[in-house]
């Protein structure tokens, strides 16, 4: 399901209300709390108009886009993507880091709870897009501690779980493909990547069927299909290029 692009008028607008940036020039100098967005791409598929605009749609009022195009969630820590180390160096008490979901902080569990935990410390709010999560550092009740603590972890070990599955689906394909190619190709999915791992969110997050059918605009018997069987509905996406 291809996504919409922004007219010229459209970029020229979202860019006159927020800062975007892709390289390492920029130098902060704000004097304010702000609201950052932090986008990360892994595949030429995903793209970062995608987060912006889910951001945008979700009623999150950005104050500055910070991308990672083209960065594996997987091998690269957050510290050691060029844009990801900025965001240890800008953001301070009371700034809010919003992101799509804790996926594009990274795929290893042990490097995004350790990074959301880092940030709590200082002061820094995490949102996610899907689902509204909000974490924060504020709270001093040990069983709120504990629950927001479980969530992270959660949500953590999800993203890794995806990320292993992904690779077994790729690896799978892969030999399929070389064992017979006409076979393997098999019917063109409904969906295209962006949509996947949303559904895949989502159902990680234990949302319905319908419910999942309406935020992403594909069937429900689509959503069903990926739950059951989410290593194949993967493979598909990647024998057909997706």
């Amino acid at each position: 399901m291809p996504h919409p692009v922004p007219s010229a008028s459209a970029w020229v607008d979202f860019h006159q209300r927020t800062r975007y940036y892709t390289d390492t020039t920029h130098k902060d100098r704000r004097n304010t709390i702000a609201t950052i967005l932090y986008c990360r791409t892994s595949t030429i598929e995903q793209t970062l108009d995608h987060q912006v605009t889910q951001a945008q749609q979700a009623g999150i009022e950005i104050d500055e886009v910070i991308a990672d195009p083209g960065s594996s969630g997987v091998s690269t820590r957050l510290i050691d993507r060029p844009q990801g180390k900025r965001l240890f160096d800008i953001l301070r008490s009371g700034d809010v880091l919003v992101v799509r979901w804790v996926d594009r902080l990274g795929r290893n569990y042990e490097d995004v709870t350790s990074v959301i935990r880092e940030f709590m410390t200082t002061g820094v709010t995490i949102r996610t897009v899907i689902n509204d999560m909000t974490f924060d550092g504020g709270t001093s009740d040990p069983i709120q501690k504990a629950v927001r603590d479980a969530i992270i972890a959660f949500m953590a070990a999800s993203a890794q779980s995806q990320a292993e599955v992904a690779k077994d689906a790729q690896t799978a394909g892969i030999q399929a493909a070389r064992s017979n190619p006409k076979k393997y190709l098999g019917r063109k999915p409904s969906y295209d990547r962006v949509t996947f791992e949303t559904i895949l969110s989502l159902l990680n997050n234990e949302i319905g069927d319908s419910e999942i059918s309406r935020q992403t605009g594909v069937s429900r018997q689509t959503v069903i299909r990926v739950k059951n069987d989410r290593a194949g509905s993967d493979a598909l996406l990647r024998r057909w290029g997706m």
